[in-house]
Order: C-alpha cells, then structure tokens, then sequence
C-alpha cells in the first residue's frame, strides 16, 4: 500500500484517513483547536507502529517526556496555592497522587483516549487501549503537544480542566495536619457540641469552581476558608479557626 505523508509522518491513506478523524474527536473534547496538527498526530501514536509503518512515524515518547515536566509544573503550582500552609513533605506526597499512572489514567479513561490512540495490531490485540501504562503516557504526551501548541497558560488551563476530579478529591486533612480534626478535639474537650460546616458560596464554571467555607460553633462563626473544593474549603476554615482561637 502506497504511503502517504504528512509532515514528518509516514502513514498508509486509510490509516491516516483514520488518525485524522481521531484528531477531529480529541481537539472537540479538549475545546481545543491545534494550529499544528502534527503534534496532535504524534502525541496519539503509540511507539509500536514502528513495527508496522515504514518509515516509521514520529512516536509520543518525545511529547510524553516534555508532558511530564509541564504536567509537574502545572500541578506544582496549583498546589502551592492552594495550600498555603503546606510545606515541601505534604506538597510532594499530594502531587505525587495527582501526576500517578492511575489518575493520568482516569483522566484518559474519561476522554475516551485509548480509542483515539493509533497503535499497531499487535498492541491493539494485546489490550493496549485499555492499558493504564499506554494511556498514562498519552495524556502526558497530549500535554507536551499542548505547551508546544499553545503555550504554559493554555496547558494550564486544559490540565487543570482534565484533572479536576482528582484535584477535588485530594485529602486537605493530610496536607495540612488535620486541621479539621485537631478543631474539633480542642472544641470538644469545653463541650461535646462538635463543629459545623457550611458552604456559605461558590462561583465559577465547573472545571474551576471555588468554594468557601464557615466553620460554627455553638453558634458562633470562629472561620472562614476557601478552596477548590468544598474539602479543601472547610479545612482552611478549619486552619483560620485554630489561628484566631475565638472560642477562648
């Protein structure tokens, strides 16, 4: 079959007929439209074709190892906002739960990318779809080809957007010592009347939603937090509650 090529790739017509309607369904679900299409290309094709396409088309282990590094950035940062009371410990042990292979894979899991993924017959008959490594690196890839695209702000932007559920569901307890529960001790060693919480507000859209917290005791407001999460919120609250000590 005559080959035909696009860019620095190399791919059979039907094939690359194909890998272009992939690129059509990720771009739509990214909201994102890439200027260079061969970046996209590279960032879905698995490192097996090489064994099937000759010559071989650019793989996304390049991409992968770019995507990594903003991946870390990004996530970094976010984290260092967010917890500002958190130090270098609880930072590192948080990001690591967010750049793991299980959560890039459920990221992935959620745009459906493992059917997007070009792969040889031989990875795709061993499962490679669905195989968290493959997809795991595909986001990280999809990343790379994104900073390169469009630059860190919209990296920013579409990582943030893609791991807002593992962003949610961090555990703001264990990054900044259990504020939550240490309140509540003190509290309870006056009274046995525990702590309430209220979300009091939240705005924004809901990939980036903000949340912010009351913490009431014996009905009296001893804090306020905000955060990313309605978590995240109650333990700041719970974090200014210690600090101004208004139950005294």
């Amino acid at each position: 079959m005559e080959n035909v090529m696009r860019g620095n790739s190399c791919f059979p017509p039907f094939e690359n007929f194909v890998m272009m309607c992939q690129v059509s369904r990720i771009e739509e679900q990214l909201d994102y439209q890439f200027k260079d299409q061969s970046l996209l290309k590279e960032a879905l094709s698995h490192p097996s074709l090489s064994s099937e396409i000759r010559p071989a088309p650019p793989d996304n282990q390049r991409l992968e190892y770019l995507g990594d590094a903003v991946l870390e950035l990004v996530i970094s940062s976010y984290l260092y906002k967010h917890f500002p009371l958190c130090q270098e410990g609880p930072l590192t042990k948080l990001r690591a739960s967010i750049v793991s292979r299980n959560a890039l894979a459920g990221a992935a899991g959620r745009l459906n990318l493992g059917s997007q993924l070009y792969l040889s017959k031989g990875e795709e008959g061993s499962g490679g779809r669905t195989r968290p490594s493959n997809l795991a690196d595909a986001i990280e890839a999809l990343i790379g080809a994104i900073y390169l695209d469009g630059g860190i702000e919209t990296a920013n932007t579409i990582i943030l957007r893609l791991l807002s559920e593992e962003l949610q569901h961090l555990d703001p307890d264990e990054a900044q010592g259990n504020t939550k529960g240490e309140l509540q001790e003190i509290l309870q060693s006056v009274t046995p009347e525990a702590p309430i919480y209220k979300i009091i507000e939240q705005e924004g859209p809901p990939h980036d939603r903000t949340f912010t917290s009351s913490v009431f005791w014996k009905g009296t407001e001893l804090g306020r937090g905000v955060g990313a999460s309605k978590k995240i919120a109650e333990a700041k609250a719970a974090g200014e509650a210690l600090k101004a000590r208004r139950w005294e």
